[in-house]
């Protein structure tokens, strides 16, 4: 394969030719080291895209999420991925968690811990570091606004309450979900995690405001306060 590179696209072996397949059986038919292909577009002297795709899916055991988490810098670490395709499959990553993220708002309702699992986990679930972030819902539990509150940690210094009840009542919320992420994937929630539910939920009692659930975003599950009883 020392000729690869110059290689016209329909002269490759069949398996090699990721576009065409999608073209006449669509995407779902193509493995995920496919997809990865048509991303980077060209693969190196020694090996295809398909092979650097599965290279690459390899190092993460297959895991998307992973490979999300792992971010620019390691993508560069392959031999024949530069910047502008480590770029690439970074924002195809992206665009996928928005789309989960678009799919779950269409609803605009939220009726237990899953929904708002689903709403929080494209957004949190491949972060390296911690981010807090609060739901807003009207008296339908209808999704009204969402916004981050902090990154980098979770602490009573940190989590400025006074902001989060400003948003609500700006936003005329009747109720609100809490939210922040575990990169650890671990799912216990720490004294930290149950001081700032406790304080956030008894300065928002006082504006008639409730908070339903605090929910603990890991690495594809979630922990719900409500769920676990302590919301009390």
């Amino acid at each position: 394969m020392s000729d690869y590179k110059k290689l016209k696209i329909k002269e490759w072996a069949a398996e090699d030719r990721p576009r065409e397949k999608l073209l006449s059986l669509g995407a779902r038919s193509l493995s995920d080291a496919e997809l990865i292909a048509i991303l980077i577009g060209s693969g190196t002297l020694n090996e295809t895209a398909v092979e650097l795709g599965r290279r690459i899916l390899s190092s993460v055991n297959n895991n998307l999420n992973d490979l999300g988490r792992n971010g620019i810098g390691y993508l560069k670490t392959f031999n024949g991925i530069g910047e502008a395709k480590a770029v690439s499959i970074v924002a195809a990553l992206e665009l996928g968690n928005r789309r989960k993220d678009a799919e779950v708002f269409v609803k605009k309702k939220i009726t237990g811990s899953k929904d708002a699992a689903d709403f929080f986990m494209p957004l949190l679930g491949d972060l390296n570091h911690e981010e807090f972030w609060v739901l807003l819902l009207d008296r339908g539990n209808k999704i009204i606004d969402h916004f981050m509150i902090s990154r980098g940690g979770i602490s009573g210094t940190v989590i400025d309450v006074r902001i989060i009840l400003k948003n609500a009542l700006e936003k005329m919320a009747v109720s609100l979900i809490l939210s922040h992420n575990h990169p650890s994937g671990t799912m216990k929630a720490s004294e930290a995690d149950l001081k700032i539910t406790r304080k956030i939920k008894q300065a928002a009692e006082l504006m008639d405001i409730s908070v339903l659930d605090h929910i603990i975003i890991g690495q594809n599950n979630y922990l719900s306060f409500a769920d676990e009883g302590m919301m009390l």
